[in-house]
């Protein structure tokens, strides 16, 4: 069968069913699954529960007759579900669906859609209802837990992380929400949808012509930037002395980098990559400044702020009172944050890259005869740089020195042993000033709103996006149990996704550790070696646990021994096509 396949009759007809006059009818959750497939959906992830049973039957009976079907992954625990769909649609640009089980597999789901909503991320995440009806009609409520598990609004756990929900009320509606809830997550700015399905409708008939070709509604178009205000931006940026320009997650359009490339390299414009969730700027790029604001931004005269929703923390490092600040995104304001108080003298709500160009084109013109100046900001930002580069190459030969080894030298060694087409998933420790990277989509980093345990479940999706390349997920040891990993590691098994995982093993919470000794810097626990709610002493044989599951784990205890660890981990992974991990002790 074909994606064009016949769908005059009652639900849609495959090539390798029996002509007939009337086709057998199909369910609705027969339906919903070959349409997500005719809209490009090519994986549902999902953890299963007593809302599942039409789907399952659905699943059996359509695969039987080969009908074209989203390829089912069992995950066993939601988290790991809504982690994969991030990964697959962060490299490949298209939303995946998600189904959980009714209100307590939403709950757990939470977290990794409030980092999807956070980062843009497009997803479609359905659950089950706890069945309306008490009885009488299929679907209706046959165990004890259907009536404990109802909740009067069970969206109201998501609502607030996702772009649109609803729930399935009628068979009638099917077409309309799919191709509704589809669109809405992939219209600017993009993230996640949510849609309830009822037990009962899922075993209804679907109505006739279900299974349409073509979706009904489309993507919005992102707004083309405002010609006013770009003029307005052009001319603060070309008359400043010192113009600065700082990126978040800009790269997460590979398109966004090589714009941005070559309008700092015109331009002579320093970039600083502020707490990167992307690779933005290629590293080795002349106009690369660092990935810290010190010391530019105290003396920046102009600042654009590309698609980053923190550009600066006021209370530690800001720009002057009369810096001029220019922020641009899809939603510029972040107008779901409930408070966000980052100046913006001008706000572009477009996409980044029409922007980019539209500045790079009206800056030509007007900075055309000026080439002295250009060329002055050119020498001035290319030393400042190489002084900046200077100073990491410091702090990896420190981190290499000290015992336990630290994270600079892991993320040297990790960036020196990888092929130029591999991709780094980092939830926290990777650092990416020691790295080198410059290849756009080559690095992912976790969310602003960091919900632990995305960094593994992203790198099995990512790795279930393209075989062809090597995945190695970087994790903190508390990052990495909150990814559940011995669901992650059966799910690397079953579907021989040969992720690499090196995780950073310093045996404590070092976030928390470091956000008490800054606000009591002087206070008993800045002198203590042991704190209460930060040690995760006795740490785990982390590399065992991916040998359950028929991977390679090997513990690192010195800066030495870590290259060949790294070389015979990437080989488990590409030779012998297996999950791998390193559990790398650090200071």
């Amino acid at each position: 069968m074909h994606d064009s396949e016949d769908v005059r009759t009652l639900g849609g007809m495959d090539e390798n069913e029996p002509s007939c006059a009337t086709a057998p009818t199909i369910s609705v959750a027969e339906a919903w699954l070959r349409l997500l497939k005719k809209r490009g959906v090519d994986y549902l992830f999902g953890n299963a529960g007593t809302d599942f049973p039409s789907i399952i039957e659905a699943f059996a009976r359509l695969s039987a007759s080969g009908a074209m079907l989203p390829k089912p992954v069992l995950a066993p625990h939601e988290n790991a579900a809504v982690g994969m769909a991030h990964g697959y649609a962060m490299v490949t640009g298209r939303p995946q669906a998600v189904m959980v089980h009714v209100s307590v597999g939403t709950a757990n789901a939470l977290a990794g859609m409030m980092n999807a909503s956070r980062e843009g991320v497009p997803m479609l995440v359905t659950a089950g209802r706890t069945p309306i009806l008490e009885g009488g009609a299929p679907g209706a409520r046959s165990s004890a837990i259907h009536w404990a598990q109802e909740m009067f609004d069970q969206a109201g756990i998501v609502r607030e992380m996702v772009r649109w929900d609803y729930e399935l009320r009628d068979p009638r509606q099917l077409t309309t929400v799919v191709d509704r809830a589809l669109a809405i997550a992939s219209s600017t700015p993009r993230g996640p949808v949510y849609v309830s399905l009822p037990r009962e409708v899922l075993a209804e008939e679907a109505p006739a012509g279900a299974v349409t070709d073509t979706p009904r509604i489309r993507p919005a178009a992102p707004p083309a930037p405002h010609a006013g205000e770009v003029e307005r931006a052009v001319s603060r940026l070309a008359d400043a002395q010192r113009p600065l320009v700082i990126a978040t997650r800009l790269g997460a359009d590979p398109a966004a980098v090589e714009a941005l490339a070559g309008f700092a390299e015109r331009h002579a414009l320093p970039v600083v990559d502020y707490r990167p969730r992307y690779l933005n700027l290629p590293a080795a790029h002349p106009m690369h400044a660092g990935f810290e604001l010190t010391p530019w931004i105290s003396e920046a005269d102009a600042i654009l702020v590309l698609d980053s929703d923190v550009p600066w923390v006021p209370d530690g490092l800001a720009p002057a009172p009369d810096c001029r600040v220019i922020q641009v995104g899809h939603d510029p304001l972040f107008s779901r944050y409930p408070i966000r108080g980052f100046t913006s003298d001008i706000s572009i709500a477009a996409d980044p890259v029409a922007v980019i160009r539209a500045l790079d084109t009206a800056m030509a013109e007007r900075l055309a005869g000026q080439e002295a100046l250009v060329e002055a900001r050119r020498a001035r930002i290319v030393a400042r740089g190489k002084a900046v580069r200077e100073a990491v190459e410091g702090r990896i030969l420190r981190a290499h020195r000290a015992a336990p080894m630290g994270r600079a030298w892991i993320s040297r060694c990790i960036a020196q042993a990888l092929d130029p087409d591999a991709i780094i998933v980092n939830e926290y420790p990777f650092l990416p000033e020691a790295g080198g990277l410059s290849r756009p989509g080559q690095y992912f980093a976790s969310s602003s709103a960091s919900g632990l345990g995305w960094g593994l479940p992203a790198a099995l999706g990512v790795q279930l996006a393209d075989r062809s390349r090597l995945v190695v997920a970087t994790l903190g040891d508390g990052a990495y149990m909150f990814a559940n990993p011995t669901a992650c590691h059966q799910i690397a098994q079953a579907y021989d996704l040969p992720v690499l995982t090196v995780v950073y093993n310093n045996a404590e919470w070092g976030a928390v550790r470091k956000a008490t000794t800054a606000m009591y810097p002087d206070g008993h626990a800045a002198r203590a070696n042991t704190l209460p709610f930060v040690s995760l002493f006795p740490p785990p044989a982390y590399e065992t646990l991916v040998q359950a599951s028929g991977g390679y784990g090997e513990r690192v205890e010195r800066a030495e021994d870590l290259p060949d660890a790294l070389t015979r981990a990437i080989a488990v992974s590409r030779t012998e096509r297996r999950q791998a991990l390193l559990n790398v002790l650090c200071e």
